[in-house]
């Protein structure tokens, strides 16, 4: 990541939690794994928002983990689109926390994740729009 990429997320709002005590591993960290799902799900909004069809993940790639996650952090992620083939779409995502007391978020996590559009059936199908802009 860029200086500037550190200072500020970069694309669509998709999900916003809170890390909650029952995320936590057995150090009392919020797990890696609930992070990632929490990236998922709001990659898998970014994802059919621009689809415009239901999308199904199927790769994860270049995880980062950069600084731990604590309970009471506010969790936001952001997507920006990366690529779109006929059928799926790259999707890089930016987890980043703001905690207690702090005035300025910072980056926790980023990877890049493949979705795939599908039909009513579950088969891939073309995805169908892609208004939104590819990151450069």
């Amino acid at each position: 990541m860029t200086q500037k990429a550190d200072k500020e997320p970069r694309g669509d709002l998709c999900i916003r939690t809170l890390a909650m005590p029952a995320d936590t591993n057995a150090n009392g960290d919020i797990f890696g794994g609930w992070l990632l799902s929490q990236m998922d799900v709001g990659g898998g909004v970014f994802a059919s928002k621009v689809a415009k069809s239901r999308t199904v993940t199927v790769a994860i790639e270049a995880m980062n983990f950069r600084k731990a996650v604590y309970v009471g952090d506010l969790v936001s992620v952001y997507a920006n689109l990366v690529r779109v083939g006929r059928t799926s779409l790259t999707v890089h995502l930016e987890a980043w926390a703001l905690r207690r007391g702090e005035e300025h978020p910072f980056p926790v996590t980023d990877g890049n994740f493949t979705y795939v559009s599908i039909d009513e059936h579950g088969r891939p199908q073309e995805v169908r729009s892609t208004d939104t802009q590819i990151a450069t």
